[in-house]
């Protein structure tokens, strides 16, 4: 057996609120869902992108809970990286640059595609690459 895709991905913050203003105004993602203090989750394509309060899902889940989802978490920056097409990605820089969201890195990989690198609020490292940075 081997796995058909990711369904879903997880980035975890300090600020929720920060996250949900960065993540729909400044990248234009759908909220699908939201529980205050504990996480948002948007739409993204035919996948699903998790941004959780690092802290509370550390907390087990109650014994008679009815999502006994089990506890999970991360410290520190993590990293997800957006498709794109060359053309898109000079779009996501102009549309980046007038929302004054700083681009960390630009580069062209060795065995070609490019990428363009951002932070959210919380430090985690976005990324913006065609996909045959990986040849796909």
């Amino acid at each position: 057996m081997t796995p058909s895709a990711i369904l879903e991905s997880a980035l975890y913050v300090t600020d929720l609120d920060a996250a949900e203003k960065f993540y729909t105004g400044g990248l234009g993602l759908h909220l699908l869902g939201k529980v205050e203090g504990r996480h948002i989750f948007f739409r993204c394509g035919p996948g699903v992108l998790l941004v959780f309060n690092a802290e509370a899902t550390r907390v087990p889940p109650a014994p008679d809970a009815r999502l006994p989802v089990p506890p999970h978490g991360a410290v520190g920056e993590g990293h997800l990286c957006f498709a794109a097409t060359a053309v898109e990605i000079a779009g996501w820089r102009a549309h980046l640059e007038a929302k004054m969201i700083a681009i960390e890195s630009e580069f062209e990989w060795p065995q070609g595609g490019r990428s363009i690198y951002i932070r959210d609020p919380s430090g985690n490292s976005i990324e913006f690459a065609e996909p045959r940075i990986w040849g796909l």
